[in-house]
């Protein structure tokens, strides 16, 4: 019987430094890359929110309740120079790379499709055709009174493009009181041809704007 035990204990011993040559050690972290240097973070001062810029982007926010309130025309006219326009230096009031200036807005206002000429600030009608079921793929869309398509040529940069546009609209919105939420969940291949694009245009974002629901 003592044999047995002592045999037991034996194997028990061996087992366990059987297993501890299985651990491994790892080599001591290198704390002196950048990232891991502690004391290379800086604390930036608190942000400055009481300038009129600085309120609008802090208030901004996307929104998926609508009401059906409608958008006038001389609001219509200062989104869309928002997202495209022409400024007084004579320049689109986004940047586009190598100034391409190839980005297009399509409006979708009282129940016909417009695009959007900066240059001269104007809307050309493309059609009268209902487009909502291609947009409207969330219920909220379908209340608010005021949809951008945002469509482009380049696969580098018009989506960098549409994201400028759309920023300024949303900053726009925001202060005078309009909501607005950036969609990419829509039809882009059906609304190609609705919109009746180049064969080397495509659709990036849908952007929805409207008064918030009460």
């Amino acid at each position: 019987m003592l044999k047995k035990l002592v045999f037991v204990i034996c194997a028990l011993v061996i087992g366990i430094k059987a297993n501890a040559s299985e651990v491994k050690k790892l080599p001591e972290v290198n704390k002196t890359s950048e990232l891991m240097k502690i004391s290379e973070i800086k604390k930036l001062p608190e942000v400055n929110k009481t300038s009129e810029l600085m309120k609008i982007i802090d208030e901004r926010a996307s929104a998926r309740a609508y009401s059906n309130k409608a958008i006038s025309d001389e609001t219509l006219s200062e989104i869309l120079w928002s997202a495209f326009g022409v400024n007084s230096h004579n320049t689109r009031t986004i940047p586009t790379a190598m100034n391409e200036q190839n980005l297009k807005v399509f409006v979708v206002y009282n129940n016909s499709i417009w695009q959007y000429d900066g240059m001269v600030n104007i809307l050309v009608k493309v059609s009268e055709e209902d487009i909502m079921d291609y947009i409207a793929k969330q219920d909220f869309v379908r209340n608010a009174p005021l949809n951008l398509i945002y469509t482009g040529s380049d696969k580098n940069f018009s989506t960098f493009h549409a994201g400028a546009a759309a920023q300024n609209v949303s900053l726009y919105a925001t202060s005078k009181g309009l909501k607005s939420i950036v969609r990419g969940y829509i039809n882009k291949d059906e609304l190609k041809d609705k919109l009746r694009l180049d064969r080397d245009e495509f659709v990036i974002i849908n952007q929805v704007i409207g008064y918030p629901e009460i």
